[in-house]
């Protein structure tokens, strides 16, 4: 998924201490922040924490979504952006979500638990019900009719979007081998934006499609999911230019 918005390659290639709470409904019903974490200088050091979850940064990186749980499965959702030395809050939710399994290390997830995995992943493209709008930045892609995340095992487009008509994987198994036809999740993928996690390198039956996306009725099955204001509000803060990241801790 390296080419921006080109439809045969987003199918195929892989890509390469707190203080009182002070919120403002901002613009479009959007939390902005004035005091819930004091803005962190950016370091040198390859980590850092940005309300209080850790971040493993990666080269080149100003744009990071941190998911801190606050109960349950439900999460803090902050978006930050790097201006000059310093990290700042731009916005947040309260009403964020994680897997109804809870949260387990990434390389102990199993495919099926509904464990949202911890660490600091990548966001590197996305895909939703509408066509592609002018500032987004991210390869995109519109669901089509058959389109698929595959979650076969035995397939060799494990953790891929495929479509039916392409074949390579077993589209009508049920079970941990059933794959997602995304046309089936409309309203939790009318935005939805891809993370890396066990995609570079796929580890079967260690789980795929972990997605940031809007909010359903209630848990994930170990995605993040946020309010849709809030992911209209992200889709076109989200650049490669930016190695935009997602940082999961509790």
């Amino acid at each position: 998924m390296t080419a921006p918005h080109t439809q045969s390659q987003l199918r195929a290639q892989p890509p390469g201490p707190t203080r009182r709470t002070a919120l403002a409904l901002g613009a479009g019903g959007l939390l902005t922040l004035s005091g819930l974490v004091r803005p962190t200088p950016a370091q040198a050091a390859s980590t850092i924490r940005l309300d209080n979850v850790p971040v493993v940064l990666r080269a080149g990186s100003r744009a990071v979504v941190t998911v801190n749980r606050t109960s349950g499965h439900q999460a803090r959702v902050v978006f930050w952006q790097r201006r000059n030395t310093t990290w700042t809050p731009e916005f947040l939710t309260t009403d964020g979500r994680i897997g109804y399994g809870g949260l387990v290390a990434g390389t102990q997830r199993r495919q099926g638990s509904g464990a949202t995995p911890l660490g600091t992943y990548g966001l590197f493209s996305s895909f939703g019900t509408h066509g592609l709008q002018p500032g987004w930045g991210l390869p995109y892609r519109k669901i089509e009719s058959g389109d698929f995340w595959v979650q076969d095992n035995a397939s060799n487009w494990y953790n891929r979007l495929r479509n039916q008509a392409q074949g390579g994987f077993r589209w009508n198994l049920t079970g941990e081998n059933g794959s997602e036809r995304l046309s089936d999740y409309g309203a939790q993928y009318e935005y939805s934006v891809v993370t890396d996690y066990n995609y570079r390198e796929q580890v079967r039956y260690r789980g795929s499609g972990i997605f940031l996306h809007v909010n359903g009725r209630g848990a994930t099955a170990g995605c993040v999911s946020v309010p849709r204001h809030v992911m209209v509000a992200l889709m076109p803060l989200l650049h490669p230019a930016k190695v935009p990241l997602i940082a999961i801790g509790t």
